[in-house]
């Protein structure tokens, strides 16, 4: 008789062979074809509203692995609240208007990009934009990231830009809006102002020179007596030579004590005096190795204020102010003041009715005001001024200086301060910083650091300029008088051209006359003149994505306004979530999220950030054509996303062997049910065996764990209890122990039916904790399990499992502990054997255990019939005569173990070795408890 036909193996075509690559983009299909996103929406409609706001990628090129990770961790969390039964929609966008599309297409048109007008600029960048928003879908779908991809958003479809012009309309009626000739941060290559997100912060070395400014001002020879006035001078020091032509003052510290000193200067050999910080004086003159300089007096640099000097080499006088800024951690304590190049410096220009004087040109070359300089580049002048100032004597001293500059994040070079008329949003008018800085307050930012560095950018940073010197974007609706150039702007101006966008686009604003847009009867509030003409700036790019508050939380219905939660990387707290959160309160006095996750960068294994000129850049195309998208989710499931993750080609392979293992448990689990009918072979609670009912006490852990880790957005979490629910208690403990009774019992054999009753409960619920993560492989489980606990055709339709806490048993728990730990010992003896090829299977072993105390035979004594099965060996014995060859249990006190090949037979058809094996004449070959289950 051939005895193997007689177990209960499965004899249905096996489930889910490991055939990702393939079977991902069918499942993908069935989900489009039956529209699953449609029928989500449908199963949830009139619940409770969970909504996660996407921040929209640029579509400049293909995926990197990081934005593709961003997607996946904001699908987790959409398809948990989803499964918990919230209606959770999730609307993906893209910011298709700014600077990094523009300059790609000017890459790829080149120098015949001169000769195309602002329209024919617009219609390529568009058609680029459109080109990877096309492509960038399909590979977050092809990620597994489910969302309305029918109707994302996307900033250059009318209806989002009317909602820009609509939060431009309200903060110009609260009165949030300004225009102004003020330094910003300025782009001399890409000829344009930067907003703080768009600046990157590299060491650059620049010149550091320390230059006298001679004093014109008789009145200091009251002040400090005994000065010989033609040769006293006020020192100061500067890393930016080129703004020396802007200087128009001179800031001291009102509190600080400055001092005139006498020296010998080693370059000039003439004797001068300077007038420097008391406290820096040490330093400066060690500079040039002076040692006998004389101390001619003191005063407080209050005194000081409106002393006069001459430009050291332009007809212009300039005069010592006063500032807070001031500091005597480096120069001379005396700081050279260029209202039109600096953001301190011009609030100081402000408070002494300084001009923001600047004297370069979009491109960083000096005008005439310049003087001589006029025609340099910014670069040379430099070079230029620096000569100047030696030839004139006035050079104290000259170096080079490595400090941290902003620079361009599109182009990479080097920015300005430059003063231009630009638009800006005050960020001080009706109070509206510190109601910013309370909203900031009752958010939950995750991590909490959030909050305080969100807080102390907002409390440090200046007013927003909002305008751009660009072609690619939404147009600022504002106009300008002809006749006297008085600015036009109001809601009913700004009113009338939103209309107008809404229905036809902001194209028209460039081809259409500036009539179309104003309304009837339109006059200029200073000189009554009816021409004018618009306003040919852009909004700044972070403007645009920043309005998506308005422009689709606010108009979608599916949506809600606040959003529950924003979710990008740590840079867009300078970014998105700062320039989401200054319109949303300017506009309707509420910030756009109720919490803010922020997640690291991916970076190499060895901690570098990547680029594809480093030769360390991962696309998300090439991931999916090697791993398949349910290995990268996975593995983006296991990073502590709060940190930097380290990603390269072998992490991603450890990953997926992790992957299998969990595949494999799911697999483990369907085939053993493929004769099991709930309705009619489930074992009640009661009747389980005590292992049993372990393993649902496990499952309930289980499921309390990772329902607080999604909540609290912990998916390494996630990833760690269920891998090792899957690895260590599941598969190297119960499954392995479970396969006796499973294959070797009679069919409907009480044991054998309470295994595949927790099989049954088991499956279900570990397939909905992992579906979120492992979203197609989670699928195609539920399609393979036979009597499903939900009448939903997928998993993502099914909801997220229900803690039940009254199979939570702790004290078996802490029975099969000690049990587990028993068998963690005798099978380190069973290795032994093994590796001395003693023998091969552990059913050929023989175990007697002697516990040393009382309290331990009582325990293994009332557990003595089912040792060999938790063991999986043949035997087990307990004896109170501890042998000479017992070794001691390291895990459990008072153990001692004794590990033998066993002398009996094997039986044919469950293969351990058993006393009972040949003891009938009918069944030779067969132990007894086989014979009883073919009965």
């Amino acid at each position: 008789m051939d005895y193997k036909k007689t177990l209960n193996l499965p004899t249905t075509k096996f489930p889910m062979k490991a055939n990702l690559l393939e079977k991902e983009p069918e499942i993908q299909k069935k989900w489009e074809k039956e529209q699953l996103y449609k029928e989500v929406r449908k199963a949830r409609a009139g619940k409770e509203k969970y909504i996660l706001h996407d921040g929209p990628p640029y579509p400049t090129g293909e995926l990197h692995i990081g934005t593709g990770l961003n997607k996946i961790l904001k699908d987790f969390i959409v398809r948990f609240y989803t499964m918990r039964g919230y209606d959770a929609p999730y609307v993906p966008g893209w910011d298709c208007h700014g600077l990094p599309i523009e300059h790609r297409v000017m890459q790829e048109v080149g120098a015949e990009i001169k000769n195309l007008t602002k329209p024919e600029i617009r219609k390529k960048c568009k058609k680029y934009a459109e080109k990877f928003v096309k492509l960038q879908k399909e590979q977050f779908k092809a990620l597994g990231v489910m969302g309305d991809w029918e109707h994302p958003y996307l900033t250059f479809n009318p209806q989002y830009e009317a909602g820009v012009i609509e939060v431009f309309e309200k903060l110009v009626k609260r009165g949030c809006i300004y225009r102004s000739q003020k330094p910003i941060h300025w782009c001399t290559r890409c000829q344009t102002a930067l907003a703080e997100a768009e600046l990157e912060y590299r060491n650059e070395t620049s010149p550091s020179i320390y230059v006298n400014f001679k004093i014109t001002d008789n009145g200091v020879n009251d002040l400090l007596k005994g000065i010989d006035n033609d040769a006293l001078y006020v020192m100061i020091w500067t890393t930016t030579p080129w703004t020396l032509p802007a200087n128009l003052a001179v800031a001291l510290h009102s509190e600080y004590e400055y001092a005139a000193i006498r020296y010998m200067n080693p370059r000039t050999h003439k004797k001068e005096v300077s007038i420097l910080a008391d406290k820096r004086v040490e330093f400066v003159m060690s500079l040039l190795g002076i040692q006998g300089y004389e101390y001619l007096g003191k005063v407080h640099g209050g005194v000081l204020e409106g002393i006069k000097y001459q430009h050291p080499f332009l007809k212009r006088v300039g005069s010592i102010v006063l500032a807070s800024y001031v500091t005597l951690s480096d120069g001379t304590g005396c700081v050279h003041i260029a209202p039109g190049h600096g953001q301190e410096d011009y609030l100081t220009g402000i408070k002494y009715q300084l001009p923001p004087l600047s004297p370069v040109n979009a491109v960083g070359i000096f005008t005439d005001e310049a003087g001589e300089f006029a025609g340099q580049n910014i670069k040379e002048g430099n070079t230029s001024i620096i000569k100047k100032l030696e030839d004139a004597g006035i050079l104290f001293y000259k170096t080079d200086f490595t400090h941290s500059y902003p620079h361009c994040w599109r182009c990479k070079d080097p920015v300005i301060f430059r003063a231009t008329e630009q638009w800006f949003v005050n960020l001080d008018h009706n109070n509206l910083r510190q109601r910013i800085l309370e909203e900031i307050k009752q958010a939950q930012w995750i991590p909490s650091w959030g909050e305080s560095r969100m807080a102390k950018m907002i409390s440090e940073r200046p007013d927003w300029c909002i305008s751009r010197q660009r072609s690619w974007g939404v147009p600022i609706p504002a106009f300008y008088c002809i006749d006297c150039g008085q600015e036009l702007i109001n809601t009913d101006t700004i009113h009338s051209v939103k209309d107008k966008f809404e229905a036809e686009g902001a194209d028209i604003w460039f081809y259409k006359d500036v009539s179309y847009f104003l309304p009837p009867g339109t006059k200029c509030s200073q000189c009554a003149g009816i021409r004018f003409e618009k306003e040919m700036d852009i909004f700044d790019v972070w403007f645009e994505s920043g309005s998506s508050h308005r422009a689709v939380l606010q108009k979608r219905s599916d949506l809600a306004y606040p959003a529950d939660l924003y979710l990008e990387g740590t840079d867009q707290h300078r970014g998105w979530f700062q320039l989401s959160l200054l319109p949303s309160v300017g506009a309707w006095d509420k910030a756009p999220f109720k919490s803010v996750l922020t997640h690291g960068f991916v970076v190499d294994e060895k901690g570098e950030k990547m680029s594809k000129s480093l030769g360390n850049f991962i696309s998300v195309e090439d991931t999916l054509k090697e791993f398949g998208a349910d290995i990268l989710r996975l593995w983006t499931s296991s990073m502590d996303y709060q940190n930097d993750m380290n990603v390269s080609h072998n992490l991603i392979v450890r990953c997926s062997d992790a992957y299998r293992r969990i595949r494999n448990t799911f697999r483990y689990l369907l085939s053993n049910l493929y004769d099991f009918d709930p309705k009619v072979n489930t074992t009640s609670y009661e009747e389980l065996l005590e292992i049993d009912r372990w393993a649902l006490h496990k499952t309930q852990e289980l499921i309390k764990d990772v329902t607080s880790a999604y909540e609290s957005f912990q998916f390494h979490r996630v990833f760690h209890n269920i891998y090792n629910f899957c690895t260590v208690e599941m598969s190297a403990f119960y499954l392995d122990i479970l396969k006796d009774r499973l294959y070797t019992f009679a069919q409907n054999s009480k044991e054998r039916r309470a295994a595949q009753t927790v099989i049954y409960y088991i499956l279900p619920n570990l397939v909905k904790l992992s579906a979120p993560i492992i979203v197609h492989t989670a699928e195609e489980a539920w399609s393979a399990i036979i009597h499903k606990d939900e009448d939903v055709w997928s998993i993502h339709l099914a909801t997220f499992p229900n803690y039940t806490p009254e199979w939570i048993d702790n004290s078996l728990h802490e029975k099969w502990e000690k049990l587990i730990n028993i068998r963690s010992d005798v099978a380190r003896e069973l290795e032994k054997m093994r590796s001395a090829k003693l023998i091969g299977n552990s059913l050929e072993a023989s175990v007697n255990l002697y516990p040393e105390n009382e309290e331990l035979w009582r325990f293994l004594k009332n557990y003595e019939n089912e040792l060999p099965t938790v063991f999986i060996v043949s035997e087990v014995k307990l004896d109170r005569n501890i042998s000479s060859k017992a070794v001691k249990g390291e895990l459990t006190n008072g153990l001692w173990i004794e590990c033998n090949v066993s002398q009996h037979k094997k039986c044919e058809r469950c293969w351990n070795f058993r006393e009972s094996v040949g003891l009938s004449k009918e069944h030779p070959t067969l132990c007894g408890r086989c014979i009883t289950a073919l009965q």
